[in-house]
């Protein structure tokens, strides 16, 4: 995995936390939701690129 790549997923996560956050405090459901999904696309595509490494260091 690039260090780009693991910063755009890093960044992707933190911008859902943010926008879950806000949405929790301004009581906005949606904004909660699309946090939470920011979150896992971020979580999911980490876990796709470290399946790549682990199948590039064989």
């Amino acid at each position: 995995m690039s260090f780009v790549d693991k910063a755009k997923n890093v960044v992707q996560q933190t911008v859902g936390k943010a926008e879950e956050a806000v949405g929790k405090r301004t009581d906005d459901q949606e904004q909660i939701a699309q946090g939470q999904k920011d979150q896992a696309m971020g979580a999911a595509r980490q876990e796709t690129e470290k399946a790549k490494d682990a199948l590039h260091d064989k």
